[in-house]
């Protein structure tokens, strides 16, 4: 049971371990995607302040084709990251099932000792209730 107890204590440490990887990883799309938008709002105002918005015009702004490169380099990463997120969302439901398993079983070990007990108990019981009988 000892041994069951380490591997219990073992797979909840990697559950934890893929949880705070689900949520780095959550956590990293959302920064991107944060900064992508604020990308956007100064694109945009780089634009109307320029008076100019067509990409192929030669008084484009240069730090708005700039802000448009990084805004696409953060939504291919972030892209990529969510392909990361669902492979690390697979490996927790996989973590989750082994810790439900091995706690299942457990569980049932657990059940199986008690019953056990009771099941000792109550023939002690009638042992001594026969010797008092006698």
């Amino acid at each position: 049971m000892k041994s069951r107890d380490a591997l219990i204590r073992l797979r909840r440490f990697e559950v934890e371990e893929k949880r705070r990887k689900v949520a780095e990883i959550e956590s990293m799309i959302g920064d991107f995607n944060h900064m992508a938008s604020d990308l956007d709002r100064q694109i945009a105002i780089e634009q109307e302040r320029a008076g100019v918005s067509d990409v192929n015009h030669y008084a484009y702004p240069t730090f708005a084709k700039a802000a448009m490169q990084r805004r696409d380099n953060l939504a291919t990463s972030a892209a990529n990251l969510a392909a990361k997120l669902a492979a690390a969302r697979g490996d927790l439901d996989e973590a989750c099932q082994e810790l439900k398993k091995i706690e299942l079983l457990e569980e049932r070990d657990a059940e199986r000792l008690r019953l056990e007990e009771a099941r000792g108990a109550s023939d002690l019981d009638v042992a001594v209730a026969q010797r008092v009988a006698s």
